[in-house]
């Protein structure tokens, strides 16, 4: 996980803000899909489906701009699609990403995996050269080691005669019908996030589609002569993103082959069995709760939902958490207008928050830290999972460590301010890199007066900043915390750390 995580970082600094391709991975295996779909309807238009004329038909598509383009923008991007789906697995299964209210996303993901595969192999087959001829014949004679089939497959491809229109319609009909399966399994997979991030951001996607773009005019693909059942080919350039397995096949032998891969996949499926304590789940106070819905829309997981309100009032609703849904993320609290401190009450209740580490909590907290601290000092709200708040050395500092960035009510900016603190930064997550996916947009946009509950405008811009560093970023804290001493004109003093909130 270090390692990983020390590879995106490096990534992060190499890129524009928030264009760190790791961090995108599921975004960019969409826009690939969406690729792949548009192309694809392009080159179908123009494809003779016949099994006589599929070689002749993607010849004479590939002879003139933009068939030829096109054909091999869609090769490319079929590669970039198995290869983001891959890393976008590994990037999960890395991050511990598989259990609980991931659960579902996980398995759903799973089940896309052979489907990315088969409809690959497919496309293979239907420009019907020797290599969708190797392929076709490899793929076959591995199915026919499962019980799955009455007779053999491969018996299908022993003469030229056996290989009719009919055959060929099954072979179209897999590489167009697996796409839509596909569609089909992605709003499975996304059925427990809110807000899916489909698309990558702007200037990622564009490197990336002009990557391809160069690629495609620098490198077209071309076909290799027609499929001839009579003879057996010496040798094939593989694309070894989508046809590695069939190699593999051949010098394993299909039984060892999906004994490898079924071990494979079971190792991922039971993954998310592994046995965890469960975090508390946010609790929602019936008295305080007004069903407002602004923590249904900010739950990065779905895991709230309103129903009618217990004191029976018409028209009146009240949160309700999913106790196997809920990510302990703290957003939710972070979302509700009854968590601002300046409520009189000495015992600060919200309408839902998290039992391990309140609002009220939060409060308290600060208030003692600058109780203590004699001198003018910048007020740090960080969050558990980037830059580690207790290892940034710059002095004058009062910590405050949440559950996720998202967890702090805007109106703790100003409370902070009022109760004597010079400055206020507000430290989340690179872009893309929240262990709950909108920690640090949804606390950006509330700080900005975008998003409800918002920071009040007639807060000084000049006394808070927001900053993006995850974690073995803490040097980039300190420097910002100097930085905006130096902005306030105020000298660095003694360093004081409130440690984390207590339970």
């Amino acid at each position: 996980m270090n390692a990983w995580m020390r590879i995106e970082r490096a990534l992060d600094r190499c890129c524009p803000q928030g264009a760190n391709p790791l961090s995108h991975l599921g975004a960019i295996a969409c826009l690939m899909f969406a690729l792949l779909l548009l192309s694809g309807i392009y080159l179908y238009v123009f494809f003779d489906t016949s099994v006589g004329g599929a070689w002749a038909s993607v010849e004479r598509l590939s002879a003139q701009p933009p068939g030829s383009w096109l054909r091999s923008l869609h090769r490319y991007a079929a590669d970039l699609f198995l290869l983001s789906v891959w890393l976008h697995l590994l990037r999960e299964a890395v991050l511990g990403r598989y259990t609980r209210f991931r659960r579902l996303s996980w398995l759903t993901g799973l089940v896309l995996l052979p489907l990315v595969y088969l409809s690959g192999v497919g496309g293979f087959w239907l420009a019907w050269d020797q290599l969708g001829q190797y392929s076709a014949i490899a793929s076959a004679e591995l199915l026919d080691a499962l019980p799955l089939f009455p007779t053999s497959l491969s018996r299908n491809f022993l003469t030229p005669e056996a290989v009719n229109d009919r055959l060929f319609s099954l072979l179209i009909f897999v590489h167009l019908g697996v796409p839509l399966l596909m569609l089909f399994a992605l709003w499975f997979h996304l059925q427990r996030i809110t807000r899916p991030q489909l698309w990558p951001p702007r200037a990622l996607a564009l490197a990336l589609l002009s990557c391809l773009g160069v690629l495609a005019l620098a490198r077209p693909i071309l076909s290799l002569p027609p499929a001839d059942l009579g003879s057996v080919p010496a040798a094939l350039p593989l694309d070894w993103w989508l046809l590695h397995w069939l190699p593999l096949a051949e010098a394993w032998g299909p039984a060892l082959t999906w004994a490898v891969m079924g071990a494979m996949l079971l190792l991922l499926l039971l993954l998310p069995l592994r046995s965890q304590a469960p975090p508390p789940v946010a609790v929602v106070d019936a008295d305080n709760c007004n069903g407002c819905q602004r923590c249904v829309a900010d739950c990065p997981y779905a895991a709230i939902t309103l129903e009618p309100h217990p004191n029976g009032k018409a028209g009146r609703q009240i949160a309700v958490v999913a106790a196997d849904r809920c990510a302990s993320c703290g957003i939710c609290a972070g979302s509700c207008p009854s968590a601002t401190p300046f409520r009189s009450t000495e015992l600060l209740v919200s309408g839902i928050d998290m039992p391990q580490q309140t609002i009220a909590a939060l409060r308290r907290q600060l208030e003692t830290a600058l109780a203590d601290h004699t001198e003018p000092a910048i007020v740090v709200y960080g969050c558990e999972h980037g830059a580690d708040l207790g290892r940034v050395t710059a002095p004058g500092l009062i910590a405050l460590s949440l559950l996720c960035i998202g967890q702090m009510p805007p109106a703790f900016v100003e409370y902070a301010l009022r109760a004597g603190a010079a400055g206020v930064l507000i430290v989340g997550c690179p872009s893309g890199g929240c262990a709950f996916r909108w920690g640090e947009a949804l606390t950006a946009q509330r700080l900005n007066g975008q998003r409800e509950p918002h920071l009040r405008a007639n807060v000084p811009k000049t006394r808070w900043q927001m900053l993006q560093a995850g974690a073995g970023e803490e040097a980039r804290v300190s420097a910002a915390a100097l930085q905006l001493l130096r902005r306030l004109r105020l000298p660095p003093q003694g360093r004081q750390h409130a440690g984390d909130l207590p339970a």
